[in-house]
This record gives C-alpha cells, structure tokens and sequence, in this order.
C-alpha cells in the first residue's frame, strides 16, 4: 500500500522497516519453532526489524531465538540492551535487529498499564542519517493503551529532535477516535499506515503498526503474507519502506496528506 502524497510503487524509499510479533516461536499449529521464525526474517529481508514475544515470559526469560543464526543468514544484529536475564535477549520481549548503523542512544521505557509492557526507544546514526526507532508492544486493555500512548509521546517530547519510527504489537484495531492511538496525532498518523495482520490465517484486524514523524517518512507499508508466515505465528510480519533522506530535506506533511516546505 503506497501512501497519499507519496511515491507510487517505482522508487519506495532508503530503508526497510519491519515489525514481527513472533508468538514466541509457537505457530498456528501449534509447534514451537525457532527455526521457521529466522526463515520468515530471512524472507522479509528488512534492514531494521522489531520483534515481540521473543523471550520467555515467566521464570528464566530466556531468549527464544539463535541469535548467531540470524547475524549468519540474515547479517542482522540485535541493539544491546539489559535484559531481563543473563539467557534473556530483550525488553519485556522486545528487541530491535539492524544490518548497519551506529547505535548513538537506548533507553528502555517501562509502560504504564495493568501488565508489565515495555518499549526501547533507540536512537541510531545511519549512512543516510539520524534515525529514532521506538519499538513497542502495548496492552491488551484500552486504557492501558491509551496510557502507553501518552508515554511513548512523554518520551518523545522529552527528546532531541529528530525522524522517529513507532512500530511494533499496538493491539489496537479501532481507528478515529475510538482508538486508543488516537492520542498520538499530530505527531503520528495512526490511520495512514494501518494494515491489517492478525489473525495470521485470515488477517483483519491492524494491530501491527508503523507510524512516522515527520508523515513524509514513511512512504508504503505491506503486509509479508507468505505460506510460512501464515503458519510461524498467529500474527503476520509487516513491512514499511522508508524515505530518510526526503525526510530530513525538510519537507513536511501533515495528517491531512497536504506538503508543506519547511527550511
């Protein structure tokens, strides 16, 4: 799906995003397997990745995943955190893979709500420029959602100034007002980039997101919907191209899809 005001399907953007709720490795049929999940990164072949559920929820918190699989076959390395564990590899199950870049900054955001949620807020250098990414998996509960928001914009607000991406697991399929991401206008458009991807059988609702700032940065998004991914979790993986360097020209673009040039 290209986005208003953004370039039709000929030249996408710089980089590849992707968000990948991995179910911790347990599939739709119900076998738990590692192995199919580093497959289905393997064919998204994004240059960023966020990933939820990827550790063990209650006792150790081990990290489900090999990570020396995935820097071998998709030369993806996870941005250092202080996990929950010693075997742990992220934050309340979240971590974020890249193929090149600096990592300038990480903070570990601990969400408000009724369960323990988190969210890394990574600040990387690429070749094309400053990049923010918040990788995040909200709630199941509106309120604590509509909680979450308002944190993730705290955070934000409380920042240096630059692009930033918010993606991951938002569990939330109402849209306009109703939903509890509504709060993040202006800054993000939470209904540009909504596509739905869950259930992974016969997606339709849009829980998986990713959202930029300023609008201009984020040109397509799409669904990676292959037989293997139908299959490795009951959430489908979701793909976003990027424009940085059109976003760090300065020309802005406001929710309503209108460009305005700004020095």
């Amino acid at each position: 799906m290209s986005l208003a005001g953004r370039e039709p399907s000929g030249d996408r953007g710089d980089t590849v995003i992707a968000s990948y709720n991995i179910h911790k490795c347990v599939g739709v049929d119900k076998r738990f397997d590692p192995g199919r999940i580093t497959e289905v990164i393997s064919e998204i072949d994004a240059d960023i990745i966020a990933l939820q559920e990827a550790d063990q929820r209650f006792g150790e918190r081990a990290g489900l995943l090999d990570m020396e699989r995935l820097h071998r076959e998709c030369h993806l390395v996870s941005v250092p955190i202080s996990a929950f564990s010693p075997k742990g590899h992220g934050w309340h199950g979240n971590v974020l893979l890249l193929r090149e870049g600096a990592v300038a900054k990480v903070h570990q955001l601990k969400l408000p709500g009724v369960e323990p949620r988190g969210a890394l807020v990574v600040d990387l250098d690429l070749k094309i420029g400053p990049l923010r990414i918040i990788a995040a998996h909200f709630g199941l509960l509106r309120h604590s959602r509509a909680q979450q928001a308002a944190a993730i914009l705290r955070a934000i607000n409380e920042a240096e100034d630059r692009p930033t991406l918010l993606i991951g697991d938002l569990n939330e399929w109402r849209m306009g007002r109703r939903s509890a991401l509504a709060s993040l206008s202006p800054k993000f458009d939470h209904i540009a980039t909504a596509v739905p991807s869950f259930p992974s059988r016969f997606p339709v609702l849009a829980l998986d997101r990713v959202m930029g700032s300023p609008h201009n940065l984020v040109t397509a998004v799409e669904v990676h919907n292959t037989p293997l991914a139908r299959v490795a979790s009951d959430h489908l993986p979701i793909k976003a191209f990027i424009d940085l360097k059109r976003a760090l020209g300065g020309e802005a673009v406001t929710a309503e899809g209108a460009s305005t040039g700004q020095p």
